[in-house]
């Protein structure tokens, strides 16, 4: 069945322009940070299409959120009432083992990654991994728990004691191999509309702090672009600026996504400098933005100011030749 839904993936993700590395590999992971403090715990869990949230775990109900319509994939709901009782019962388990097992005995926070991810476009790759205090502990592989060798002899104990459980095992192993694939490809299946959806991106440019005495930041803003790979640089005709700084790609509120890139340049240097923005929503119409040009915004006031004036010029023009003002003792008159 998973052999069959994997051409699914052509029609979602085409191979895009290689000169900008714009492919993202397809994964679904969920991540869980539980913390042990004061005797009780806290847990925290997330789902997440590639970089996309698309779920959260309700502690409180012991029940899966949906962030989006389509967040249930192609899932019928008993398939997924199933993965609820099993995080379930993972979470209620998982904090026995640790404390009465591990003898963990103070306050110490647990992240656990676990999940899939496409392979050279051919086969979804199974991992589960553990870490305590942001240090690796252990993790899953060919259906064995594995010490992390910063896990110490506590590692080593709490995988001699899982590796026991051939059940546990299987359960993992079926759910990092046979679940996690299917729910990725019915995911990308059912919110294609939103997740193949093009938005344009905006830019201009600003200066940045002086970085030197006879030096200029020259800042590149792009922002409101959807998908998430964009390419971004300075450029001096069609030569790439090597100098050229790119930012961390940073979440807009609607969804869509930010970057700035930016370039110290001599001063005397900076005519003849434009920024270059590629994208897939462009159709291939590169938006490429000149240092020194005015802003777009400002042109279009210039340009309102100009009209308005001649508009007027011309009505005083017309004033004047059909109509003659005359001016008597106490009065004032305009005689066609």
């Amino acid at each position: 069945m998973l052999f069959l839904l994997l051409p699914l993936l052509t029609a979602l993700f085409p191979g895009g322009d290689s000169e900008g590395g714009f492919e993202e590999p397809v994964s679904y992971h969920l991540i869980q940070i539980s913390s042990f403090y004061n005797h009780s715990w806290k847990h925290l869990g997330s789902g997440w299409l590639g970089k996309l949230e698309t779920h959260r775990w309700n502690s409180s109900s012991g029940t899966i959120i949906f962030l989006y319509p389509w967040s249930r994939g192609n899932f019928s709901n008993n398939e997924l009432m199933d993965l609820e009782k099993f995080f379930h019962t993972y979470f209620i388990n998982h904090q026995g083992f640790y404390i009465s097992q591990l003898m963990f005995k103070d306050s110490f926070d647990l992240q656990v990654a676990l999940g899939c991810e496409l392979h050279s476009g051919k086969a979804f790759v199974g991992f589960l991994q553990i870490a305590i205090q942001g240090f690796e502990f252990m993790s899953f592989q060919n259906e064995t728990f594995l010490p992390s060798p910063k896990g110490g002899e506590k590692a080593q104990k709490a995988c001699l004691l899982l590796n026991l459980s051939p059940a546990f095992k299987h359960t993992i192993h079926r759910l990092i191999s046979d679940i996690c694939p299917r729910f990725t490809l019915g995911l990308l299946d059912a919110g294609k509309t939103y997740l193949q959806r093009q938005v344009k991106p905006e830019a201009w440019l600003t200066s940045g702090p002086n970085p030197g005495s006879g030096h200029l930041l020259l800042v590149c803003h792009v922002s409101g672009f959807y998908p998430k790979p964009v390419w971004v640089m300075w450029m001096r005709g069609e030569q790439e600026q090597q100098g050229t700084q790119r930012g961390d790609i940073l979440p807009n509120a609607d969804g869509t996504w930010y970057l700035r890139a930016t370039l110290d340049v001599a001063a005397g240097e900076a005519a003849g400098l434009a920024c270059r923005v590629k994208h897939s929503s462009l159709g291939g119409q590169d938006l490429i933005l000149h240092w020194g040009a005015p802003h777009r915004s400002l042109g279009l006031i210039l340009l309102a100011v100009i009209v308005a004036l001649a508009l007027l010029t011309g009505l005083g023009f017309w004033l004047r030749k059909h109509w003659t003002y005359y001016e008597a003792p106490g009065r004032a008159f305009l005689l066609k």
